[in-house]
């Protein structure tokens, strides 16, 4: 078994292989984590590891109100996550590869990075001023049939984006320049589907390539025939769980 030591970067969104992921970095644990990263050379890769915060937990807990002027923020690199941080967060994540750092005037970083590999946690260390984690690196198993499959969630998934276009009143692209790989056909449909982040984390997770399409195929066609029969698309985000200040 081969296993990797990165910074962690948790979140309450799933990152994908292959998928760019912008960030606004102000939390001191995650500043601390740039400038950690901002020492690497820029000819070779500065990584990180991207995991999902279970439902129940978040980065900077909030509450209906005003706030309590007598309290004392938790603070520290594993502040919000409990005694334990590794059971706050799905047990399989993204490596991500940021391109860009920039550190603005007043502290804060605008990060782009790219996803890069998946990858299990093994565990978290909050022992440095972010939090770290000892990774194992996950093969990408392309399962039986994900050829055939590919062809048909992409079918599929130009039919979602034409009603979606038609639910949302306006233009999609057409789909003329989608891939035809099918790991990295996977991981496009599922970033790009409107769907919460449990179920994001599932695709993400599955076992194979194969295995992720079928689901894929099954999401496609149940979510195209819910937008059938909507005059319009409600703003599903704003609704699942507490918000992150991250």
């Amino acid at each position: 078994m081969t296993t990797v030591r990165l910074p962690l970067f948790p979140l309450n969104s799933v990152l994908f292989p292959g998928l760019v992921l912008p960030l606004n970095i102000f939390e001191e644990r995650y500043r601390a984590m740039m400038r950690e990263l901002q020492k690497t050379p820029e000819e070779e890769p500065r990584r990180f590891a991207v995991v999902t915060i279970r439902d129940g937990h978040e980065v900077a807990p909030s509450g209906p109100g005003l706030p309590d002027q007598t309290a004392v923020p938790e603070r520290g690199p594993a502040a919000g996550f409990g005694d334990d941080p590794v059971k706050a967060f799905h047990s399989i994540g993204c490596v991500a590869d940021a391109a860009t750092i920039r550190e603005r005037a007043d502290g804060t970083f605008e990060v782009l990075a790219t996803g890069t590999s998946r990858v299990r946690l093994l565990s978290v260390d909050a022992s440095g001023p972010f939090l770290t984690a000892e990774l194992e690196d996950l093969p990408e198993d392309p399962g039986e049939e994900a050829g055939a499959l590919a062809e048909g969630v992409l079918r599929s998934f130009r039919q979602y984006q034409k009603r979606l276009a038609g639910a949302r009143e306006r233009s999609l692209s057409t789909g003329a320049d989608l891939p035809d790989e099918p790991s990295v056909v996977s991981y496009l449909v599922a970033a790009a589907m409107m769907l919460d982040t449990p179920t994001k984390q599932r695709l993400l997770q599955a076992p194979d390539t194969a295995s992720r399409l079928r689901d894929e195929l099954k999401l496609l066609r149940a979510e195209t025939a819910i937008i059938r029969n909507l005059p319009s698309l409600p703003a599903s985000e704003l609704t699942r769980g507490p918000t992150s200040l991250n």
